[in-house]
């Protein structure tokens, strides 16, 4: 497939700066520029896509200029230890609708994972996410989401998709091939308990601000489950990340922001990644654009920074570990990392769906395992029971 009919090229006055600047990422990454040929995706690990698209944005109109001022600040940063493989697709060009917009996004997205490219999109508005789930109907895969949101996004069933309501139209369609979704960093008076009660019934799992933050590496096993991650900016306080037309006063930190999409890159299951919401209107010195390119270098530092160590593939590098639950008649199998330290648990598919074989075995983390001790059901493991019936 000719992906270049997709994009327009990056101005050359703004990307052209960093030929000789051999420490710098604007070096290390092939870009798409005026008056160049595309560049190919194969033996590339990593692409960059800009999407302007805010159609779909509520409240956040002027979202769609961000790819650009995201690149300036990230093409700046050191490049570190990355290898020559990645690239700049350059700027979708828009379509006639919305949806025709998301269509050719999942175009996208569909041929840069049938040659194995983790696609990075710089939005753009969050409803955008929709079409990194569509990607995978193609594909025929079940998959997981992660939204880090300061809400959940589910709208109603009468409202039109937007970066409002693209959860709700995720979970309604046909066919559906959402496993679980996780939210991190919902903040309670911004999604109200019926919500929360909703998120439970539907066996999706949903971290508070607070109960993040409380002990950041919990989020470890959540975003190593996660096959899309969706990042809104919203979910960054204003004092942090005040390039938002929804910006509040409360948040993660900038630093805690980066570390979750560390953890995110050196997961192999993830296979997607947008971030949204960015709006250099509202911006203060650029600062917003400044941490979200932070945060995409920390992805593509954790992505060459990945263990391989996922059991699916091979259990020898991997202590197991059984514990019975005499009360609930059952045994959970751990799998501990010896590469990495990282936890799984082993979920019984007692239907042998093929669906969901690669689902069976859930990152968790050693506080499951100490529950699992003391002779309790760990959440993480019944949650996704339930979803295998």
């Amino acid at each position: 497939m000719d992906l270049s009919i997709y994009f327009e090229p990056l101005n050359r006055q703004l990307f052209d700066q960093y030929r000789d600047q051999k420490n710098v990422l604007g070096h290390v990454v092939t870009k798409f520029l005026d008056g160049e040929n595309f560049p190919s995706i194969e033996g590339v690990h990593l692409a960059i896509i800009g999407v302007g698209e805010d159609r779909g944005s509520v409240r956040n109109d002027g979202c769609c200029n961000a790819p650009d001022r995201v690149r300036e600040k990230l093409y700046a940063l050191k490049s570190g230890k990355f290898p020559n493989q990645i690239i700049d697709l350059g700027n979708l060009r828009l379509g006639e609708s919305l949806h025709d917009t998301y269509a050719a996004v999942s175009t996208i997205i569909v041929e840069l994972l049938k040659q194995g490219v983790l696609p990075i999109i710089l939005g753009g508005s969050q409803d955008l996410t929709f079409a990194q789930y569509t990607a995978y109907q193609q594909l025929e895969e079940t998959v997981n989401i992660v939204s880090v949101d300061a809400s959940f996004d589910l709208g109603t069933t009468e409202e039109p998709i937007n970066s409002n309501s693209f959860l709700g139209k995720i979970v309604l369609h046909e066919p559906n091939f959402l496993f679980n979704f996780s939210n991190i960093g919902y903040q309670t008076y911004f999604v109200g308990s019926d919500q929360v009660e909703l998120m439970e019934r539907l066996y999706f799992d949903a971290y508070r601000l607070g109960q993040v933050r409380a002990d950041l590496e919990e989020v470890e096993p959540i975003v190593r489950n996660a096959d899309i991650l969706s990042f809104d900016i919203t979910a960054i306080r204003q004092s942090d990340a005040p390039g938002n037309g929804n910006a509040t006063p409360n948040g993660f930190y900038g630093e805690e922001a980066c570390r979750i999409v560390r953890y995110a890159g050196m997961s192999d299951k993830l296979t997607s990644f947008g971030i949204y919401e960015i709006n250099p209107f509202f911006d203060n010195h650029d600062q917003t654009s400044h941490l979200a390119a932070q945060m995409i270098w920390y992805l593509i530092d954790g992505y060459y920074n990945r263990k391989k160590d996922v059991p699916l593939k091979s259990k020898t590098d991997f202590i197991k570990y059984r514990v019975p639950l005499k009360k609930d008649d059952q045994e959970i199998v751990f799998y501990k990392s010896s590469r990495s330290e990282r936890w799984w648990m082993e979920v019984p598919n007692p239907n042998n769906k093929v669906r969901f074989q690669k689902h069976h075995l859930v990152p968790c983390s050693y506080k499951d395992y100490e529950t699992a001790l003391r002779e309790e059901m760990p959440e993480r493991w019944w949650q996704a029971f339930q979803k295998m019936g």
